[in-house]
Parts: structure tokens; C-alpha cells; sequence
């Protein structure tokens, strides 16, 4: 379109941006003002369910008056083109502001936080879920007033243009709800709002990842990491307000906007009671804890409370179809080796691991390790009971051929020394498991329930299978069971978080504590989804923990 223009009565003077709509500054001739048209393309309107969803917008935005909420001064069609007359806004959307550090100090943000906080109870008040609320969706005003945006996807009672089993709204700030597509409520714009505010106050987005695999996986079962809100030197008060906004199930949310603008004007007040301890009651982990099986009666476990359930990603990818990689129909284009003999030593029988680099973690990072050796199964009943009997040790119930349970990181250890061998790290026990391509499980990038005994197996109903069976689901290396079938201890110190260390308190006596030795289980385990057999997650426990659905396997460097 050459510009000047006349459309209506306003003249389109400046393209602003846009997609299947396109936004241009523009003055509206009969009375002078500058205001922003928004246009459906020619594109826009041949995709009926856009169409829809832009005159919805209009609609919507239309009966909406509020001091903290983008005016619309007038919509219609011109020549077939559907159009919203907007409010011209001088300023950045608090995407922008963010990344420049133009959001100012704690006071400020918390300003800003309490406005749009108003912005949201008013149209929750009106019968309005807004269900899009993001950075972008929030501009902010030259004056530093906040202004909420963009109602295109927000849900009023009786509409709804979803399509059955999607859920709109931008991955990375939706609720857990949303994902999995169920009834959505205001305390799923609630979820969201937390989200906004811990990357307000943090600088950083609260959930990363490189597909929307990941997004879910994190949205359904990990809380954000606390580090970044205390290096940014956010008030224990806030986080706690974070906290109770992001709960995973909508009932252990604050309840409403109300609610929580009283949180803030309190915050801002000081009158906002902080938590007693000089750290901040929040709770997050950034990493999922399993709920191990727990071990029979005669263990001094008790049952384990659920911390993160990981089963229910799967319903999302039946129902969505957004839950495989983007690569998943592809295998890893790398040439992977030819699996070795294997070589028989104590213990069990080992498959060498060249030197070489492998690509390591979600983002795939180049690693090089030494040449290593790494045991063909898990450690079965039987090879442990050879080092039982030799120590004087009780030895394991079950058959034979199953991989040994019931098993602490520090009685793996102990048997892999006495083997002549050593646990894996969890470089070893990546590359082992993934190959060198990067792929996501040891068989490629694709969810393939038949090659392992996991939840979505008929085959793991009956519990762990033979530790050399299922030899199709083998990784590049020829090693068994690196995925599902039970959990691997490996060595890797690591420091939990507090709520690690919470989730455990009733499961160990005396109940864990943050001081004591932390190791990785990794691959995931026959009662568990195949979501957490991804190669490169890890889940945290105390060295002296031990489960009916941990095992392990033992390495044999080449010096050895």
C-alpha cells in the first residue's frame, strides 16, 4: 500500500509491523487525532477462523474502558477489510523494556506489576479471560503507565474458537491447564501473570527450552529457579507473591486480581508480610522430583507424597499433537558406530565407548570424553548377589535376569569397586545412552513406546523386564535399557534445592537435609512416562536413598 492513504476516514500515514493483520499509525480526519489502525490482510480474511477471532477482538476490546487497558475508539469493515481503531501508544511493550533495563528499580516494577494486576481484575470482573498475558501484551507508556493489549485469543462465556484439543496462548507463559487443554478459568491468566512477573522482576523467562516437548515438560512439572529473582535482589515478599501465583493446580493459586493488587499495594506499602525465614519461602525446584515406587514392606521407606507427575505430558501429545520434536520424523543424521563385541568382566560384560565428542544436555553442547567401557545391562539380581554373598551383604529378592532394586548410590558404589569398575558420571552415562548425534532417547528423536519399558508399555505393567531384554531399543553403542525400565544411579554431586530436600522428609530416617551427599538418578523407569527418559534429564536424590525402581551399571575406564 503507498503511503499516505485514505482508509475510512483516517489516513494511514506509517506501517508499523503485523502479520495476518498489518498496524499502521494513523490520524483519524474528522477530529485530528493520531491513532492506530489494525487491518486484516487479504490473507487474514480468506482463513475464516481468523477472521473470526479478529472481530472477536474487536468486539472485545470494544466494550472494555479502563485507565490501565489500550482504548479502542472505534472497528468496522472498509471496502471487505475488517478494521480496529486503536489508542496511539508512545513508549515500548515491556518485552522491549526489559531487555533495555527500562523497568527501574524494585518500587517501580512493583508499580507496574500492581497496574496491570488492576488491568486483569477488571476484565475478569466483566466475564473476561484474557489468556495471552506475556511481555509483548503489555506496553508501556512514555509516562510509565502500563497499558494491557491484545484480546484476540481472550475468552468470554459462551465463546470459544478453539479447535477441540488445542489450547491458545504463547508456550512459554501458559498454564498448566492450558497445556493439557482442559477447562480453562481465571486462575489460568493468574498462572501466566506469575510467569510475567518473575521475568519483570528477574530479568530472564522462567521456562526455556528449544521445543515445545521441553516447554510442557517444564510447565507440567518443574517450578522455576529461584537464583535469578535473588540475584536480582527481588524482595522475599514478591517471590512469595510468585510463588502462590504460579502453583501447578489452579485451587493452591491466590484466587484472584483482587487479591493479589492488594498484595502488591501492601508490597509497596510495606505492610506485605514477608515469610519468617531470613530466605524466602519459595519452594521451586528446577528440576522435576521423581516419586520413586516405594520399596517393600521391609524397607525403612514410607510412601512418598507426589512432588511432579510426568505421565500426564503424554494425554497432551494424544490430544495436541504438539508434543514431538521437530525433527521426529527423521532419525539423527550423524553415523553412529557399529556396537563392539563385548568384552566379559566381573560383574557382567562391558561394550566400548570410543574417545571422541559427543553433544551433550537439551542444547546440545559439544563434550569430548575419554574411551571408556560401560556395562552391556543394568546389574542384574544375580551378579549382585555374588557381591553380597562375598561381603556378607542380604541378598536381592526376584528373579535373576532383573535388574537389582532397592539399591543406595553408596551400595552401587561398593559394588561396581568390588567389580573393578567404578559408577558412570553422567558424561559417560549420556554418551553411552544418546550416541554422539544428539539424539533424544538411544533409539532417535521419535516417542517409540515399544522400545522401552515405560508407562506407555503394555510390557512394564508386570514392573522392570529382564535387564537383556528389549534389545530393539538399544543405543548406538549397543546398550540395553538406557531408557525406562528402572532408574541409574550415576556420580554427580549435586546441591537440592529446598524443595528437593522437602519432598523427601517423610520418605528417610533420619529425613534428608541439604548438608548430606546428593547424587543424579538418570533414564527413567517402568512405572514412569517416557517424558522422563529423555537422555539428558536428571533428577536429584540423597547418595543413601534407594527405591523399587532404581538400579544401576557400572563403567571400566581404560585404565582399570
Amino acid at each position: 500500500m503507498q503511503l499516505p492513504a485514505r482508509f475510512a476516514k483516517y489516513e494511514l500515514q506509517e506501517f508499523l509491523g503485523g502479520g495476518m493483520s498489518h498496524v499502521y499509525r494513523a490520524v483519524d480526519t474528522v477530529i485530528g487525532r493520531t491513532v492506530a489502525v489494525k487491518i486484516l490482510t487479504e490473507q487474514g480474511i480468506k482463513d475464516e477462523e481468523a477472521k473470526q477471532r479478529f472481530l472477536h477482538e474487536a468486539r472485545m476490546s470494544g466494550s472494555i474502558q479502563h485507565d490501565y487497558i489500550v482504548t479502542v475508539h472505534d472497528y468496522g469493515e472498509e471496502q471487505g477489510y475488517p478494521f480496529i481503531v486503536l489508542e496511539f501508544l508512545h513508549g515500548e511493550d515491556l518485552r522491549e523494556a526489559i531487555r533495555k533495563n527500562h523497568v527501574g528499580d524494585v518500587a517501580n516494577k512493583t508499580r507496574i506489576a500492581l497496574e496491570v494486576a488492576q488491568a486483569l481484575a477488571y476484565v475478569h470482573q466483566r466475564g473476561i479471560i484474557h489468556r495471552d498475558i506475556k511481555p509483548e501484551n503489555i506496553y508501556i507508556e512514555e509516562s510509565g503507565r502500563s497499558k494491557l493489549m491484545d484480546f484476540g485469543i481472550a475468552k468470554a462465556e459462551g465463546f470459544n474458537l478453539t479447535k477441540a484439543g488445542n489450547s491458545m496462548g504463547t508456550p512459554f507463559y501458559m498454564s498448566p491447564e492450558q497445556v493439557m487443554g482442559a477447562t480453562i478459568t481465571p486462575l489460568a491468566d493468574v498462572y501466566s501473570y506469575g510467569m510475567l512477573l518473575y521475568e519483570l522482576f528477574s530479568g530472564v523467562k522462567p521456562v526455556t527450552g528449544d521445543t515445545l516437548q521441553r516447554l510442557f515438560y517444564i510447565i507440567l512439572n518443574e517450578h522455576p529457579d529461584p537464583n535469578p529473582l535473588l540475584a536480582s535482589g527481588t524482595p522475599p515478599s514478591v517471590m512469595d507473591l510468585i510463588q502462590r501465583c504460579t502453583a501447578k493446580k489452579p485451587e493452591h493459586r491466590i484466587q484472584s486480581f483482587n487479591a493479589i493488587a492488594d498484595a502488591l499495594k501492601g508490597i509497596l506499602a510495606g505492610n506485605y508480610p514477608p515469610p519468617a525465614a531470613t530466605q524466602p519461602s519459595y519452594n521451586y525446584s528446577p528440576t522435576p522430583t521423581p516419586i520413586p515406587t516405594p520399596a517393600p514392606a521391609n524397607s525403612n521407606l514410607v510412601p512418598i507424597l507426589a512432588v511432579a507427575g510426568v505421565a500426564v505430558v503424554l494425554v497432551a501429545a494424544a490430544v495436541s499433537g504438539w508434543f514431538y520434536y521437530s525433527n521426529t520424523k527423521t532419525e539423527p543424521n550423524a553415523k553412529q558406530p557399529e556396537p563392539k563385541q563385548t568384552l566379559p568382566v566381573k560383574g557382567g560384560s562391558v561394550l566400548p565407548v570410543p574417545a571422541g565428542p559427543y553433544l551433550a544436555g537439551m542444547s546440545k553442547v559439544s563434550v569430548d570424553l575419554p574411551a571408556f567401557s560401560i556395562d552391556r545391562t543394568e546389574v542384574s539380581n544375580q551378579a549382585y548377589s555374588e557381591f553380597a554373598a562375598a561381603n556378607g551383604l542380604p541378598l536381592p529378592t526376584g528373579a535373576s535376569n532383573l535388574p537389582v532394586v532397592n539399591v543406595s548410590f553408596n551400595q552401587a558404589q561398593a559394588f561396581c569397586k568390588w567389580a573393578g569398575k567404578q559408577l558412570p558420571t553422567e558424561s559417560q552415562w549420556e554418551k553411552a545412552a544418546r550416541g554422539t548425534d544428539g539424539r533424544t532417547y538411544p533409539w532417535g528423536s521419535e516417542l517409540k513406546a515399544d522400545l522401552v519399558i515405560a508407562k506407555e508399555n503394555p510390557l512394564a505393567a508386570s514392573g522392570p523386564a529382564a535387564v537383556d531384554s528389549l534389545a530393539v531399543g538399544k543405543s548406538p553403542f549397543g546398550v540395553l535399557h538406557m531408557a525406562g525400565n528402572v532408574w541409574e544411579w550415576v556420580d554427580r554431586p549435586h546441591s537440592p534445592s529446598p524443595a528437593a530436600v522437602e519432598s523427601l522428609r517423610t520418605a528417610l530416617k533420619p529425613p534428608p537435609n541439604a548438608q548430606e551427599p546428593w547424587e543424579y538418578i538418570k533414564g527413567g523407569s517402568y512405572d514412569r512416562g517416557i517424558s522422563e527418559a529423555l537422555a539428558y534429564e536428571w533428577v536429584s536424590l540423597p547418595a543413601r536413598f534407594s527405591s523399587s525402581n532404581i538400579g544401576f551399571r557400572c563403567v571400566l575406564p581404560p585404565a582399570l
